[in-house]
């Protein structure tokens, strides 16, 4: 199964690093991960100063997931320049043709 991630509530940053990044590091984490999409301060999470970015990055490099920061959030928060590579930023109209080239089964809000 493919999923995407939607990382909006104040305990997605708990969730991804204390579950899901050990998971997918791990090889058990059961499902195709092929997109992460972070809103508000979890944008903070892809800034290139961060432990979980320099992991997501990691993640990314080896298995082609997108990672995107809102556009908007990352603007606001002044860091749209300073996330980690691959991650990018971009919006809904950006956000929805690359993840239909990877076509996720799901999209999962956190």
């Amino acid at each position: 199964m493919k999923v995407a991630y939607i990382f909006m509530s104040d305990h997605a940053r708990e969730i991804l690093e204390n579950m899901i990044l050990p998971q997918m590091e791990a090889g058990v984490h059961g499902a195709d991960v092929v997109g992460m999409v972070f809103f508000f301060d979890n944008a903070y999470m892809l800034h290139k100063d961060s432990e979980i970015g320099k992991r997501l990055a990691a993640l990314s490099e080896k298995n082609g997931m997108m990672l995107v920061g809102c556009d908007y959030c990352c603007q606001q928060r002044g860091i749209a320049n300073d996330l980690v590579f691959p991650a990018g930023v971009g919006c809904f109209p950006t956000i929805y043709p690359a993840l239909e080239g990877a076509k996720p089964d799901q999209v999962i809000t956190l």
